[in-house]
């Protein structure tokens, strides 16, 4: 079981997402733990916060709940790895995800205001954000870190045959997917997704994850490709469509 504890002033946002899809699922099978821990609740009077020295804006999260919370979560649970939500943090990718699957216990703390006094961060181990921008409170990006972990566990997907399918994990972007009805407003299923042939499929799947992610992410287009890769890339470069590549080059039996 892997633990994660949220420290944040609005504890419901995280309760309230922990009752449901993946994330409820893994709770009820004992795979993730997840806690929402209230640092109003080891505030002086309830004072989370206060103002900044210096004569600076705004009003800053007070140190002494933060560490209060964090020493209750130790003394019960052992020591978590411990996040703090920052703009200019570590941007949250697949690999970054994967390292925290394999961690027992992770803390988030969630900022607010003009931010978090700097002395936390003696106890941090990694600053993390979703991007160069920035929003009201860290409850997101921790949110993002617990749902992005757990779907990663061993048990926690109904199908995990889906994580190999995922963009990011695979060395592609997706592909397009389709269900019923065949045909919709006038838009058709691809018939290769209704052929049976499941080694035309595949190569389906792959020309249109190498197109996908050449349109989308020419950045992420791996280095080492393989000799079917490359040919598919330098194809569609030239404007082939998959129908016409797999008529010129493979047989579709």
């Amino acid at each position: 079981m892997i633990k994660f504890f949220v420290l944040t002033i609005f504890p419901r946002i995280i309760e309230c997402y922990a009752e449901f899809g993946i994330l409820r699922q893994a709770i009820r099978k004992g795979l993730a733990h997840v806690e929402a821990v209230d640092i109003r609740k080891y505030a002086h009077k309830g004072q989370v916060d206060d103002t900044a020295y210096g004569g600076l804006p705004g009003m800053v999260l007070k140190p002494e709940p933060i560490f209060e919370a964090y020493e209750d979560v130790v003394r019960k649970h052992g020591k978590p790895f411990v996040l703090i939500t920052e703009p200019w943090g570590r941007n949250i990718d697949q690999r970054f995800l994967e390292e925290l699957s394999h961690r027992e216990r992770i803390m988030v703390i969630c900022g607010r205001y003009e931010g978090i006094d700097e002395r936390v961060k003696s106890i941090v181990d990694e600053e993390v954000s979703l991007g160069d921008f920035v929003l009201s409170g860290g409850e997101l990006v921790a949110l993002t870190v617990i749902d992005g972990v757990v779907r990663l566990l061993p048990g926690a997907l109904s199908e995990p045959m889906s994580l190999e399918e995922d963009s990011y994990r695979n060395r592609w972007l997706g592909y397009p997917v389709y269900t019923k009805p065949r045909e919709f407003k006038g838009m058709k299923v691809p018939e290769i997704l209704l052929s049976g042939n499941h080694k035309l499929i595949e190569l389906w799947k792959l020309w249109h994850r190498i197109e996908n992610t050449l349109k989308k992410r020419p950045d992420l287009i791996p280095q080492n490709l393989t000799p079917e890769e490359r040919e598919i890339l330098e194809n569609i470069k030239k404007g082939m469509s998959f129908e016409e590549w797999v008529k010129r080059f493979k047989s579709p039996s």
